[in-house]
């Protein structure tokens, strides 16, 4: 088996070594060493987008907050659902963004590049108290899930208040979907008592293989 080759490397305040890696057409992305996402193992973050789209077809004038930028293919599949949506991806990481538009831009065809998409480079949380029922969909692909791993302060999206702010973030019927490696029925719980219809997918990393992740598909009722 051929060797990782290191493609980008760059030390991020506060977070550490961030290292993209090649082998074969594969992508990783790494932070301080552990594994974060690869480009081939992807299909739950198109699930994302049918989950938290699935109400926008032919809505004029949609908005959609994308909380996290990864390799791009969650913004490329809401671009692909909902062509009249206006979408905001907020990236913390500035290198995330910096590679998207470079080297990994053709992994998703270069969603960047699309007039409809606003990129950014900040807190989701931060921006989400900032739009009071602004937004349609939110889609949330940050650090590993309810337990936060790249940044210590991504844990505060998942507490009660982190809930709160996106409830209020969303217009009346909106969706939140949230990203998670694994289970958190506490996570549960507290998007139910702000208010949440919830529902939990387990969609599968590769198409119908691979690791199952799961998705907290959060539906704003009024």
């Amino acid at each position: 088996m051929k060797p990782w080759e290191t493609v980008e490397r760059e030390q991020v305040p506060e977070v550490g070594e961030v290292t993209l890696a090649r082998r074969d057409g594969e992508y990783v992305l790494r932070v301080r060493g552990q594994t974060l996402m690869s480009s081939r193992q992807h299909g739950s973050e198109v699930a994302m987008a049918d989950a938290g789209c699935a109400h926008l077809a032919g809505m004029p004038k949609a908005r959609v907050l994308v909380g996290g930028l990864g390799f791009g293919f969650t913004v490329r599949a809401v671009l692909d659902r909902t062509p009249t949506a206006r979408i905001v991806v907020a990236e913390l990481l500035p290198v995330v963004v910096a590679w998207n538009r470079g080297v990994l831009a053709p992994l998703a065809k270069s969603p960047l590049e699309d007039p409809r998409v606003t990129v950014v480079e900040g807190d989701v949380g931060r921006l989400m108290r900032k739009q009071s029922g602004a937004f349609d969909a939110i889609l949330l692909d940050v650090d590993n899930g309810p337990s936060a791993l790249t940044h210590p302060d991504n844990e505060s999206l998942y507490d009660f208040t982190g809930a709160s702010v996106a409830y209020g973030a969303l217009r009346p019927k909106g969706t939140l979907v949230v990203w998670s490696a694994g289970p958190a029925p506490a996570f549960v719980k507290r998007l139910e008592e702000v208010g949440f219809d919830v529902q939990i997918l387990h969609p599968a990393a590769h198409g119908t293989k691979g690791p199952r992740h799961t998705l907290f598909v959060a539906k704003r009722p009024r």
